[in-house]
């Protein structure tokens, strides 16, 4: 039986989260989503330095599907666009405008998953999907919470396939995870939980990345 967000309109927005082997999984789950995937992403991958740009959206353009870009101040999301957090500030979102910021460090790291998701599961909703994938420490949890504490979805990378397993364990064991999938099946997931529809007659672009960013977009 298929399962979607019970909402009657508006954005989906799928967050997700990672830390140590995240890069790689990140990898695997952007490359299989189609172009036209009817949701915004926006993505936490801690860094280990804020002194240098963060790659990994040019990594990401390289292999996605989707649009991708480094999250800047102002940014508006809109479906079809994956946006990561910059390293070295937490990302946030209000009025489907992203917002960077330099306050504390939360779970000893900025960016912050928890950040993230507690900031999207306020701003959408249950029309909110959070994805907690590989990674040291318990930074995700609490977001998790706050995600299906607002009738949103929650999913987990499997301990077993991850890397490194500790923050897919803590939600986990924070029981607020809906699904807990080896990596490979998190993309069937998600295709169905935002309702995506193949069309046949499209055919997929390459991922880009965007800069500067274009302003505005089809974002219902």
């Amino acid at each position: 039986m298929e399962e979607t967000l019970e909402t009657s309109s508006g954005l989906k927005v799928i967050v997700m989260g990672a830390s140590a082997g995240g890069i790689d999984a990140l990898i695997q789950v952007m490359k299989e989503l189609p172009a036209r995937t009817p949701a915004a992403i926006l993505i936490v991958q801690h860094s280990r330095s804020s002194q240098s740009p963060s790659r990994l959206a040019e990594v990401l353009a390289r292999k996605a599907n989707m649009r991708v870009c480094m999250a800047e101040e102002g940014m508006r999301i809109e479906k079809g666009l994956v946006c990561l957090a910059p390293p070295g500030k937490h990302l946030k979102v209000n009025d489907r405008i992203l917002h960077l910021d330099l306050s504390n460090l939360v779970r000893h790291v900025r960016p912050s998953v928890d950040v993230l998701f507690t900031s999207a599961a306020k701003e959408f909703g249950a029309n909110t999907i959070g994805v907690i994938l590989t990674g040291n420490g318990k930074d995700g949890a609490q977001g998790c919470i706050a995600i299906k504490a607002q009738g949103g979805i929650t999913i987990a990378q499997t301990p077993a396939s991850s890397l490194f397993s500790q923050m897919p364990e803590a939600a986990i064991a924070a029981k607020a995870v809906d699904h807990v999938l080896p990596l490979e099946k998190i993309k069937d997931k998600l295709l169905e939980l935002v309702g995506y529809q193949e069309e046949s007659s499209f055919i997929e672009k390459e991922g880009t990345i965007l800069s500067p960013f274009r302003k505005g977009g089809d974002d219902n």
